[in-house]
């Protein structure tokens, strides 16, 4: 069987998932799922019953930097796994510390024992750090450390786009500018609607 993606559009982990697959042109099913209205079938094959999900005939898996690297282990044309062992602990980092500071800049209503500006330095400190190891990549070649932190990078950026714009961090800036006008997330981000049991098939990429 060819392998299912549950997917959501907007969702950085969900774009990570699909950035991954795109590279390694590793050909899915996707099922758009809007999150309100999760479908039984997704729920049935989603342990956590978040998004991304890959269902494949030997297992199922709702971890997507987990995802990126099955595909990447398959197929990985662009040498995305080729990196120092370091940018691993980049992702480490943007997943844990900077993933929570952003979360509770942007939904600072959800977190009312978190300060938000705090929060934003705190964030801000991760993107300063990150701006002085970019020259064009994280490191010599694009590899999976930056295609699994820039759609977070994205998400924070645009919490307040002035701002982040304002920021002493050019190389970052850059380095996101040229993902949001490249052609690769334009691919990744074409709207699909809503999955429902017994739609036609959608394949991706």
């Amino acid at each position: 069987m060819t392998p299912i993606l549950y997917s959501f559009r907007r969702c950085p982990y969900a774009m990570r998932a699909r950035l991954a697959l795109s590279s390694a042109a590793q050909s899915v099913t996707l099922r758009e799922v809007v999150l309100r209205d999760k479908p039984a079938a997704f729920l049935q094959a989603s342990p956590s019953g978040t998004v991304p999900c890959l269902v494949t005939n030997a297992q199922t898996n709702d971890e997507s930097l987990d995802i990126m690297v099955w595909a990447l282990q398959l197929n990985d044309p662009e040498g995305w796994l080729s990196m120092p062992e370091a940018g691993w602990d980049w992702i480490a980092r943007s997943d844990g510390p900077f993933k929570t500071a952003l979360d509770q800049t942007k939904y600072a209503s959800r977190y009312p024992e978190a300060d938000p500006d705090t929060q934003r330095q705190k964030a801000a400190r991760f993107l300063a750090a990150l701006n002085m190891q970019i020259d064009t990549w994280i490191f010599d070649q694009a590899s999976i450390a930056d295609y699994a932190i820039l759609p977070f990078v994205r998400q924070f950026a645009f919490i307040d786009k002035p701002w982040f714009d304002q920021q002493p961090w050019p190389a970052l800036q850059l380095w996101l500018e040229r993902f949001l006008t490249s052609r690769r997330f334009e691919a990744i981000m074409q709207k699909y609607p809503q999955w429902h049991d017994g739609d036609p098939v959608t394949h991706f990429p």
